[in-house]
């Protein structure tokens, strides 16, 4: 039985924790790096003609690869058309009107993106920060991550009360919300470091490559509560937290952690509502928050180890021994 006692007790404790000495490193703060978001969707918005769209494209040639797949086109003419009908489109440019006022001067996505920028440089000199660009698109895309390019499609973000949202289900349609969306770029980001033996594909070596992941965005924006980089809601969060133990004891008991076959391991690691294999209010993608947890054992048990280090970490059974996972199972 997935046990709920003491929840309210639970949640409170974890989420009024994760504001406290939640800075980032000193040394990091003093790197120089500046974010300018760039609001493409203001210049497009504001075009009338064809020529309008043409030119939007030649002043933003890495926009227009990166976002439209512009070589791909048989020529620039079809996407001009595409677009312009995009533009002009009623609904659309209301939506855009409803972008900007959900999201204004977007300071805070600014200095989230500068203060993880500044970690990531940190922990990897050569990095060079992407640039940083916004789109509406209606829902063509959400993000685009690339090593010279970061954009965000706003539209995905704007959250209830939009004229239009997403089409996707419920459940990952509550994770389309503003508090979400620079968590979720920087997950995207670090697939740049995380490596992965892609030999090695059981169950264990998926939940621990997420869980790097998921370590790697706590590292780089530390004040970002666990919900907001998952994408659970903080009660699931905080019901995962007080089950830890009997999560893993599902695990352990029906000898999951090398398993192979692709429809069982996505069970655990694929989308979906919930993971009623766990219990019928068992969030989705539960293999994945066992994976975290499991790397954060394994690094604070080896404080020397730098996030580099693990980010290049392919011994998933190493990551699982040094850990020493065995969170504690709470009777009824």
């Amino acid at each position: 039985m997935y046990y709920r006692l003491l929840i309210l007790v639970t949640l409170l404790f974890v989420f009024g924790c994760q504001k406290k000495g939640c800075e980032i490193p000193e040394e990091a703060a003093k790197i120089p790096v500046t974010v300018d978001i760039e609001r493409l969707e203001k210049e497009f918005y504001q075009s009338n003609t064809k020529e309008d769209i043409a030119r939007f494209l030649q002043e933003h040639p890495l926009f227009a690869e990166k976002f439209f797949d512009r070589s791909r086109m048989p020529s620039d003419s079809v996407l001009v058309n595409s677009l312009y009908g995009l533009a002009t489109n009623a609904e659309l440019r209301k939506l855009n009107q409803e972008a900007q006022q959900k999201f204004g001067d977007m300071e805070q996505e600014k200095q989230q993106l500068e203060n993880a920028f500044k970690v990531i440089k940190y922990h990897y000199p050569e990095f060079n920060p992407p640039r940083v660009q916004t789109f509406v698109s209606g829902f063509a895309q959400d993000f685009v991550v690339s090593d010279s390019l970061l954009v965000f499609g706003l539209d995905y973000f704007i959250g209830e009360g939009a004229s239009y949202r997403p089409d996707v289900y419920d459940y990952i349609l509550k994770r389309y919300e503003r508090h979400n969306m620079v968590p979720a770029a920087i997950l995207l980001l670090s697939n740049r470091f995380n490596k992965a033996d892609f030999l090695e594909r059981n169950l264990l070596a998926e939940m621990i490559n997420a869980g790097k992941a998921y370590y790697f965005v706590k590292s780089v924006m530390p004040c970002t509560p666990d919900s907001a980089i998952i994408g659970y809601t903080k009660e699931q969060t905080a019901d995962v937290f007080y089950n830890e133990g009997r999560i893993w004891a599902h695990f352990i008991e029906k000898g999951l952690l090398y398993e192979k076959s692709p429809f069982l391991v996505n069970k655990y690691i694929g989308e979906r509502p919930n993971t009623p294999e766990v219990d019928a209010k068992a969030p989705g993608r539960i293999g994945t928050w066992v994976g975290w947890q499991i790397v954060r054992k394994y690094m604070e048990r080896n404080p020397e180890v730098s996030l580099p280090e693990l980010m290049a970490e392919t011994d998933y059974q190493k990551i699982l021994n040094e850990s020493k996972y065995k969170p504690e199972r709470k009777s009824s």
